[in-house]
């Protein structure tokens, strides 16, 4: 008699525990709701506010929360008290899995879609592919420019010299980082390393004069990829030695600041920086087209 109990105990036992862990796999904080039929989404502003529920709504994972649908990455379910409502992001953002209390959209490089890649229909505008979002130039060949987007009314951006739009992160990087199809660090400077033995890997980054500008140099990564970087204005680049230094000391660009700035004897600033022209891409700076001192 002591046995059976024993062994009516023991059961027990393990179908709670069984029960419990089989709960425990069904409620996770980011779980993916799979609906058995589609549900039509009731939208206004931009965002679902999501139809009552219904047969064809998925089962909650948890009473309350808040849920990516399995299949869209721009939809996602509201439960409460156990009854599922589907909700969409504003057109261009998609769901963040942050957890089942944090109701957030984001914008799709910070989210991972690979598992559920479907979007809503886009509502394009005027330089907006969606609504919402950062988005390329549609010139491909423009790559300094790009638009933000809020709610269909599109905002231009330009990246700093040197550096180009990054569909990855939405922000301006370096051309080589950004990767984008006519956008190479050679077709953005129309610069390129001068090959070298140098391994990548090496710390070894060395400089090279901006043919167009004494202001500028180069810095080749691992000997191999350029970046574009400046003196301050009133020194120029001196390719002897690597550094900025006064015009002075680089007879190539002795006169490079002529009318603009006036020097000591010891090639010290007299007076106020004033802008300076752009400098024309079709001279050289370093050679024959150079600024000369005139003769006495």
């Amino acid at each position: 008699m002591i046995s059976f109990k024993f062994t009516l105990v023991v059961v027990i036992a393990l179908l709670c525990l069984s029960k419990t862990e089989a709960q425990r796999r069904k409620r996770p904080n980011q779980q993916k709701l799979q609906a058995t039929a589609p549900v039509d989404d009731d939208r206004q502003g931009g965002v679902s506010r999501g139809p009552a529920p219904s047969e064809n709504a998925p089962e909650c994972p948890e009473p309350n929360g808040f849920f990516a649908d399995a299949d869209q990455c721009d939809k996602y379910w509201v439960c409460q008290d156990g009854q599922a409502k589907s909700k969409l992001c504003p057109d261009g953002l998609v769901f963040l899995e942050a957890g089942s209390n944090i109701e957030k959209c984001e914008f799709p490089f910070a989210v991972d879609c690979t598992s559920r890649p479907k979007l809503q229909p886009p509502q394009p505008t005027l330089n907006c592919p969606r609504k919402n979002g950062y988005f390329a130039h549609e010139d491909l060949k423009i790559c300094d420019k790009f638009f933000f987007c809020v709610d269909g009314l599109a905002n231009a951006i330009n990246c700093p010299a040197g550096l180009v739009h990054n569909v990855k992160t939405g922000t301006c990087t370096w051309p080589d980082q950004a990767k984008k199809l006519h956008c190479s660090s050679g077709e953005i400077f129309e610069f390129d390393c001068p090959k070298s033995d140098i391994e990548v890997g090496e710390a070894i980054h060395p400089r090279f004069a901006d043919p167009k500008d004494c202001q500028y140099f180069y810095v080749c990564i691992d000997g191999k990829t350029p970046r574009k970087s400046g003196c301050h204005t009133g020194t120029v680049f001196n390719e002897k030695t690597g550094q900025c230094d006064k015009p002075k000391n680089v007879p190539e660009c002795k006169d490079w600041y002529k009318g603009i700035l006036d020097y000591d004897e010891d090639g010290e600033i007299l007076t106020t920086p004033r802008p300076r022209p752009a400098a024309s891409s079709g001279n050289s700076r370093r050679k024959n087209k150079r600024p000369q001192p005139q003769e006495e």
